[in-house]
């Protein structure tokens, strides 16, 4: 059975305001945690100006775990969680728990190996001209790194794209519950290529706004 697109394109802009709705929200959380966990991952480093192998430790082991699981099954393996958290598993606000996890310690790592790049001798000449600790994390290392990093994270909004279309197979809504239901399901080839163009156009969005930041902070 066809789709009729006078009454279903309303459905389309719906799911595509979902899965940008997912994209945006997981970003912006996962980046504040995934940005703290790298920082604290670089400065607990062996030798470096706040080392502590116990914090480093754990924070390696806990990355080192969750980062090789595929999305689809850490989405279930933690069901139980985003179910005591939010409320349910069904649903945008749900998906988000569960990708913003995920996207944390992608970010974390993309922080971490950004910021190990930074010359050295730039934090001694740092610590030379008497900057505290906290001046050297958000006035040196950051700002050093921070068109490298926008690139990195670039790269993983990308990855959150198809992350909200694996949500939405196990009901996150967005694009990817509209390919499966009306498309997989009902055998529909035109409902799964317009998804398939309409996530192709949202990556490509996203790319462009990323090479377009990083590229006024590297300038600078």
């Amino acid at each position: 059975m066809q789709v009729d697109w006078s009454t279903f394109w309303p459905r389309v802009v719906q799911a595509s305001g979902q899965t940008v709705t997912m994209v945006i929200f997981t970003l912006i959380f996962s980046t504040i945690i995934g940005t703290i966990i790298g920082l604290l991952l670089f400065v607990t480093r062996k030798g470096n100006i706040l080392e502590n192998k116990t914090v480093s430790t754990i924070l390696n082991i806990l990355i080192n775990i969750i980062r090789p699981i595929p999305f689809i099954i850490f989405l279930v393996a933690i069901s139980p969680i985003t179910r005591m958290v939010m409320g349910s598993t069904i649903g945008t606000a749900a998906a988000i728990f569960p990708m913003t996890i995920a996207a944390s310690f992608g970010i974390a790592r993309v922080v971490e190996n950004n910021l190990v790049s930074i010359d050295p001798g730039i934090i001694e000449a740092a610590k030379a001209m008497g900057a505290g600790k906290l001046q050297i994390i958000f006035g040196v290392l950051i700002r050093e790194a921070l068109g490298p990093l926008i690139l990195g994270i670039t790269f993983i909004t990308v990855g959150l794209i198809d992350f909200s279309a694996m949500a939405g197979t196990v009901g996150g809504g967005g694009l990817g519950d509209l390919a499966m239901t009306y498309g997989y399901q009902r055998f529909d080839t035109q409902v799964m290529i317009v998804t398939v163009v309409l996530l192709i156009i949202l990556v490509q969005i996203a790319q462009f706004v990323g090479n377009y930041l990083a590229r006024i902070f590297l300038r600078r």
